[in-house]
C-alpha cells in the first residue's frame, strides 16, 4: 500500500502536485481563512483526487471545522472522504488514527491547555495503531520554531510525546511547523513533518510517501 502524505495547504491545494498511491493523507490546516467555503473548496478538490482512499484531519485555522462538527462531517461523507477527529480507520488491515489537537497558542482553533485538557485526547490513541496523524509534533521532534530574538524554541506537545513513547505507532505524521519539513527516527518510530507550505506560507515542499 503507497500512502501520499501532505499538510498545510492553506487553501492552496490546487497548486500540489501529487504522486499516484492507494491513500492520500492530509494532516491539516486545510482551509485559508477557515471559512465554509474554504472547506468546501478543499472537499471539492480533495474527492476528485485518484487515490482509492482520502483521509484527512483539521488543523489550528480550520476553524469552520471546529465550530460546526456534525456539518463538517456529514460534508465529508458527502464527499465520499474520510474526516478523522479522535478517531480512526482501518485500511486493509493498517490501523490509522488522526487528532487535530495542538498545544494552546493564541486563540486558534482545535487548541488545548497543558494537563488534563490535552492529554485526554492523546489517552484516546489505540495501542495497536499503525499511523498516528496528528496536526502538530510532539515535543521535541521537528517542532522548533524561530523567534523574533533569533533563538529558536520546541513548540510540539510534551504529553503527545510520552503517548507516542507508550503506544508505538510505525509513523507519526503531523505538519503545523512549516520550517520542520522533513523526517526523523527515534525508538522504532519514524515521525514525518509533512508540512506543504514553508514558512513564507508558499507551497514548496513534496508530498511525502509510505510503503506499507
Amino acid at each position: 500500500m503507497k500512502i501520499v502524505c501532505i499538510s498545510d495547504t492553506h487553501g492552496d491545494h490546487s497548486k500540489v502536485q501529487l504522486p499516484a498511491g492507494d491513500v492520500l493523507i492530509h494532516a491539516g490546516d486545510i482551509c485559508a481563512h477557515g471559512t465554509e467555503q474554504d472547506y468546501l473548496s478543499f472537499l471539492s478538490w480533495f474527492s476528485d483526487q485518484p487515490h482509492q482512499h482520502k483521509i484527512f484531519i483539521a488543523g489550528n485555522h480550520d476553524t469552520y471545522l471546529e465550530q460546526q462538527p456534525v456539518k463538517t462531517l456529514e460534508l465529508a461523507k458527502q464527499h465520499k472522504v474520510t474526516y478523522l477527529n479522535d478517531s480512526g480507520i482501518t485500511l486493509n488491515g493498517i490501523k490509522v488514527w488522526g487528532s487535530p489537537i495542538t498545544p494552546r497558542f493564541y486563540n486558534w482553533s482545535f487548541m488545548r491547555d497543558a494537563g488534563e485538557e490535552i492529554e485526554k485526547h492523546w489517552r484516546l490513541i489505540p495501542n495497536n495503531v499503525h499511523i498516528l496523524v496528528t496536526h502538530g509534533p510532539p515535543f521535541g521532534v521537528l517542532d522548533e520554531v524561530e523567534r523574533e530574538d533569533g533563538n529558536t524554541e520546541h513548540t510540539g506537545c510534551p504529553s503527545l510525546l510520552k503517548s507516542i513513547d507508550s503506544v508505538g505507532p510505525l509513523y507519526h505524521v503531523f505538519g503545523h511547523i512549516h520550517e520542520c519539513y522533513g523526517e526523523k527516527t527515534l525508538e522504532g518510530v519514524q515521525y514525518l513533518n509533512v508540512s506543504t507550505m514553508d514558512n513564507n506560507y508558499v507551497v514548496r515542499n513534496a508530498p511525502v510517501e509510505i510503503e506499507l
